[in-house]
């Protein structure tokens, strides 16, 4: 007999999970499964990630403890509004070789036809993975073509020589940049392009 986990999820204060708890309990008894644990995030937005929803985090915990065999939620949007958010979570699953019920999109990856649905939907995890690259490449080429300036702001010579010189009098890095008015790390990447000036 296969034990049962139940996430539970509201966005509002004032929304009742005893709709989705009915239809999973329901679900799991027809389906001969135990119940063993019920996981319940209340007025919790399903845009937060794991670290934002604590019973989500403890559900997925608990999971990779061996605690059940199954995750139910009443549907997909319970688990996340995020594609790519989902599509880690049921990567996460399928690594531990757990099964996932979901009630309004009638997925159960314990039969054959619910294994291939949640094939589908890494695909989909992929393609999205995919258009995001694409978009911000694109974005990259028509800055370049506009003649925008990628990567780091140029420093100018004088700025250059008098790190270098502020340097070589024995202060530290930080006051170095403070006597200048850049950045530490602009002050590091000075002196690693001119070690032969200045002795470090």
């Amino acid at each position: 007999m296969k034990k049962v986990a139940i996430y539970l999820r509201v966005s509002t204060g004032t929304q009742t999970v005893e709709n989705q708890r009915a239809a999973l309990l329901t679900a799991a008894e027809q389906r001969g499964w135990t119940v063993v644990g019920e996981y319940v995030d209340l007025g919790v937005s399903g845009t937060k990630g794991r670290r934002g929803r604590p019973e989500f985090d403890a559900l997925l915990k608990d999971a990779a403890r061996g605690k059940f065999d199954v995750i139910a939620a009443w549907s997909v949007d319970r688990l996340g509004r995020s594609l790519q958010d989902l599509v880690a979570f049921l990567a996460e699953i399928e690594a531990l070789k757990l099964d996932l019920f979901l009630h309004q999109q009638a997925l159960d990856t314990s039969t054959p036809s619910g294994k291939a649905m949640f094939g589908m939907l890494s695909i989909f995890g992929e393609f999205e993975a995919a258009m995001i690259r694409d978009r911000v490449n694109a974005g990259l080429d028509r800055a370049r073509a506009a003649g925008k300036r990628l990567g780091r702001p140029p420093i100018s010579d004088d700025k250059v020589q008098k790190i270098l010189t502020t340097r070589a009098t024995g202060l530290g890095m930080k006051r170095v940049a403070k006597e200048v008015g850049v950045g530490v790390g602009t002050v590091k990447r000075v002196l690693d392009e001119h070690q032969s000036d200045v002795a470090v």
